[in-house]
């Protein structure tokens, strides 16, 4: 079995995914993908993670994207059956996790390496890195939901500069812009994302993982699942709730009160 090329560490109530693959500027492999995906899956799951966090290993890189060679050598037809949704796929349940999810920018943050730390909920990024959407330079387009997050984060017309431009920003610029929360200097990116993470993780863990879907619900990101997750909890919370599933298996009809 290959070495796995995405790690998952819990300290306490933070947890820390490290794509780890320094050699290659940390690019992304379907492998990796399917890693994440488990990995993003498992701490769903787990009531004793509050936080987590996204990092890349070595201090090169957070990512530089999609491994080009891994896509090149795709057909057209398997671009559209695998890569693309796969990729849309895998950071869909990262955006969604229960638990907020900081990335931790440790270097280059570019195409799909960038389209995944926006799918986090806040990003703190070390001085000095460059971020960017460089794929027209390679005659494609960012594929993993990229275009939609960017945009609703800072604007069509930013979005579209730095599209239409492949051109990198430094961390400076992005702040400014908002493509990030924090710039930091580099020694202290762990420091300060640890501290920032411990901040939430002390906090009241059920109203701050409602609180990231009421969010992220009222701009539009999956709204309806908010919606029915939030009712159905109320409703199994009142006493009509509690008769309904008690009758169910007395196997008698339910005596609703209406509260």
């Amino acid at each position: 079995m290959s070495e796995s090329q995405v790690l998952l560490a819990i300290d306490d109530s933070i947890a820390t995914i490290t794509l780890s693959r320094p050699e290659k500027l940390n690019s992304i492999t379907p492998g990796m993908l399917i890693e994440l995906e488990s990995i993003t899956n498992s701490l769903d799951r787990n009531n004793d993670v509050r936080v987590v966090i996204i990092t890349g290993s070595g201090d090169r890189a957070f990512s530089v994207g999609a491994d080009i060679n891994a896509w090149a050598a795709l057909e057209p037809i398997d671009m559209w059956r695998r890569w693309i949704r796969d990729g849309h796929r895998v950071f869909d349940v990262v955006a969604r996790l229960r638990q907020p999810t900081i990335a931790a920018l440790n270097g280059f943050t570019f195409g799909g390496g960038l389209e995944l730390a926006l799918a986090a909920d806040i990003r703190i990024a070390a001085a000095g890195i460059e971020l960017g959407a460089p794929e027209v330079k390679i005659g494609t387009v960012p594929g993993w939901g990229g275009t939609q997050r960017m945009a609703r984060l800072i604007g069509s017309a930013r979005t579209k500069q730095l599209v239409f431009t492949g051109a990198r920003i430094d961390a400076v610029r992005a702040e400014a812009w908002g493509l990030v929360n924090e710039v930091v200097p580099r020694e202290d990116l762990r420091s300060r994302t640890l501290a920032m993470a411990t901040e939430i993780s002390e906090n009241a863990p059920i109203s701050v993982q409602i609180a990231k879907q009421v969010i992220d619900g009222g701009l539009g990101d999956g709204s309806g699942a908010v919606l029915e997750a939030l009712a159905g909890a109320l409703a199994a919370s009142t006493a009509d709730g509690v008769e309904g599933v008690a009758a169910f298996r007395e196997k008698r009809r339910p005596v609703f009160e209406g509260r």
